[in-house]
């Protein structure tokens, strides 16, 4: 499988500490991997860095074939979806709901002279469909709760038809029942054959969606395992990363912890 992302020797550096790294890591098309570790990780700061929102102290990090710091990066997030709550802040109140998604076609975050077609208007309605707000098209993006705005954001991330999906907490402060039908529909998208690599951030064992196929730990910005997710998300591995003893249990193809 040919790699969507590349990092070689990649470290980032803030004042005098660092971040992250060094680091070696790569995702290759088709693989759905989850990213995890304690606050301060460095898990946001990788995400931001493969989203192209932030670049590598020293190391090269390649995506989509394209070097950072050598490629135009405005012509490369349009192939990248990438949510986070960060973007969420960028994205205009006041905006329509479909417009909010229909932006993404242009790498924008609002409406400005852009002409969009019926094909556009269609794909953003699916999308809209697919995470289970379709009946939002209309609202004010403003006004949506907490957990419709994250679905909102999930449908903006896809309208482009990205080759590489990131998306850094979706399920974070969201009810039970929010939180399980989220993850339900991350997991049906991802499944679809021409569903792109996708990379989640979370701090919950729980909320890493059913198909996950690959993992990546991170403690104190360095990768202390990385790999399938049955070898490596272990009792063991996380009692590792956390630095005390845990239990894991699977359950239906989703992960539960909880400390011994």
């Amino acid at each position: 499988m040919s790699a969507v992302l590349s990092l070689q020797n990649v470290s980032v550096r803030k004042g005098n500490r660092i971040v992250l790294g060094p680091i070696t890591w790569e995702v290759s098309a088709g693989q759905r991997w989850v990213i995890l570790g304690p606050n301060g990780a460095g898990k946001t700061t990788l995400l931001q860095m493969c989203a192209t929102l932030a670049h590598p102290t020293s190391g090269s990090v390649s995506i989509l074939g394209q070097e950072l710091g050598k490629v135009d990066v405005f012509e490369l997030r349009n192939r990248v979806g990438f949510t986070s709550s960060a973007m969420m802040d960028l994205l205009p109140p006041e905006e329509k709901v479909i417009d909010t998604v229909l932006t993404a076609a242009y790498a924008m975050l609002e409406r400005w002279q852009e002409v969009y077609d019926l094909w556009d208007e269609s794909r953003a309605k699916a999308l809209l469909t697919t995470f289970g707000v379709r009946e939002l098209g209309d609202r004010i993006f403003g006004t949506l709760s907490e957990g419709e705005k994250k679905r909102v954001q999930i449908a903006r991330s896809i309208m482009s038809d990205p080759e590489i999906l990131l998306l850094d907490e979706p399920a974070a402060g969201l009810d039970l029942g929010g939180r399980e039908d989220i993850l339900r529909r991350i997991s049906q998208f991802a499944a679809e054959p021409t569903a792109p690599a996708t990379v989640i951030v979370t701090h919950h064992i729980e909320e890493i969606p059913a198909g996950t196929t690959h993992v990546l730990l991170l403690q104190n910005g360095q990768a202390l395992r990385q790999g399938t997710i049955a070898e490596n998300l272990t009792s063991e591995t996380l009692t590792e990363l956390y630095g005390i003893p845990i239990s894991l249990e699977i359950n239906r193809g989703r992960y539960f912890a909880q400390a011994l």
